[in-house]
């Protein structure tokens, strides 16, 4: 049986252990949700010092040249490329997912007209399991069209191959299943897609600085995803969008704001996009935000995607083996896949008092997250879990079941 001593003893043998030091981690507390949101680097707080102390308060406006705030979009894009399988000039950061989305899939539809023109292609294909941001985005987006596009829901992924036909324009997938952690293949699935003669757009919300990605590897056409989970950029950081080298020259998105313009300061009422991934962005950007962003990515310039994800695997293994040794006599349902290749850098588990255990646990310092139906969340973020967080989270969550010491009637906050 598996004991602390040797949670501990794989502590003291991770590469990664000196990276933890690298964060702002509260006392008392074992933080299992960074898949929502991660915690802060501790050069963050000197950063936006920084910021707002002296490139705001002194520099004033002079920053947009002498601190690099304008290019700022495309540099952070450049040191986030290599996590997700990019090249430097073909990621900015900028926006929110939702909006990044918009724009990504409004230019895949476009693209699509593009490229079989007599086809008539006007169904996306996206999972009913899926954020439901994205569906929703989907579904603003074909009923301000107007133009026949339809919205193709299935309920698992064996149903891909049947989905994806003559009629398919764009093939809109999350890499790992937010509730579940269920991780696509892929190279698989955008093979498949473009053997039906459709593009195909990912979201990495849940993969970004967890899972190594290879979106040119697997000829992807267009990703977007956050910052503020794995990547660790802050609450509701600058999100990213990801055009391939050979779609940027064709890249048309309907928020064709001031900043993707090819010359903004010749103030031109007529909109000419600008050359490269720069088409991307909208409007002002949020510096502030933005360069809270730099902070997290730069300790991923410490290590390897590699690397953290044989963490990742281990540590999600040892919860898994721990929860089902422990907890064997609770009605506890594992959710996340145990194959590796299908799993994402969380452990999802069900029980039907899921939300209440949850707030015991929280209450416990032992922090996770709900989402329905009845299911925990729990993230396992490398750069600062450890092998004794794992330990000591099922050890409290073995004696709150044990002990029944959950509150059935616990009030539902906003944010779950």
């Amino acid at each position: 049986m598996m004991l602390r001593s040797d949670c501990t003893a794989m502590d003291a043998g991770d590469p990664l252990r000196a990276l933890r030091d690298r964060f702002a981690l509260p006392s008392g507390v074992i933080y299992l949700d960074g898949n929502s949101l991660g915690a802060r680097p501790k050069s963050a707080l000197d950063r936006a010092r920084q910021v707002v102390e002296a490139e705001w308060g002194n520099d004033l406006i002079r920053s947009w040249n002498k601190a690099g705030w304008f290019d700022l979009p495309a540099r952070l894009g450049a040191k986030l490329a290599p996590l997700i399988g990019a090249k430097p000039d073909e990621v900015v950061v900028t926006d929110s997912t939702s909006v990044n989305l918009f724009k990504a899939l409004a230019a895949a539809l476009h693209r699509q007209e593009e490229l079989r023109p007599q086809d008539k292609r006007r169904v996306i294909v996206t999972e009913r399991a899926n954020f439901p941001t994205d569906v929703y985005i989907a579904q603003g987006l074909t009923s301000w069209l107007d133009r026949g596009y339809e919205i193709k829901l299935i309920d698992s992924h064996e149903q891909l191959p049947q989905a994806i036909d003559e009629t398919t324009a764009v093939v809109m997938l999350t890499h790992v299943n937010y509730r579940t952690g269920r991780m696509h293949d892929m190279r698989e699935v955008t093979a498949l897609a473009h053997a039906r003669g459709a593009l195909m757009l990912w979201d990495l919300a849940h993969s970004a600085g967890a899972v190594p990605v290879d979106l040119n590897g697997a000829d992807a056409d267009f990703a977007v995803g956050c910052t503020y989970k794995y990547l660790n950029g802050g609450p509701g950081a600058p999100a990213f969008i990801w055009v391939p080298a050979r779609h940027q020259e064709a890249f048309r998105q309907p928020l064709s704001g001031w900043w993707s313009h090819a010359s903004p300061f010749t103030m031109q009422s007529t909109f000419e996009p600008i050359e490269g991934i720069r088409r991307a962005l909208c409007g002002t950007q949020p510096i502030v935000s933005l360069a809270m962003v730099e902070c997290g990515l730069e300790i991923f310039m410490q290590t390897s995607m590699g690397a953290i994800r044989t963490k990742s695997l281990a540590l999600t293994d040892l919860f898994i083996e721990l929860v089902e040794t422990r907890c064997s006599r609770h009605p506890l349902e594992l959710v996340t896949p145990r194959d590796h290749a299908q799993r994402g850098s969380q452990v999802s588990i069900a029980h039907p008092h899921g939300y209440a255990v949850m707030q015991a646990l929280i209450e416990r310092g032992v922090i996770g997250d709900y989402r329905e139906p009845h299911i925990m969340r729990f993230g396992f973020t490398p750069l600062y879990t450890s092998f004794a967080d794992v330990w000591d989270a099922v050890d409290t969550l073995a004696d709150i079941l044990d002990r029944e010491q959950y509150d059935l009637h616990a009030k539902r906050d906003a944010v779950t």
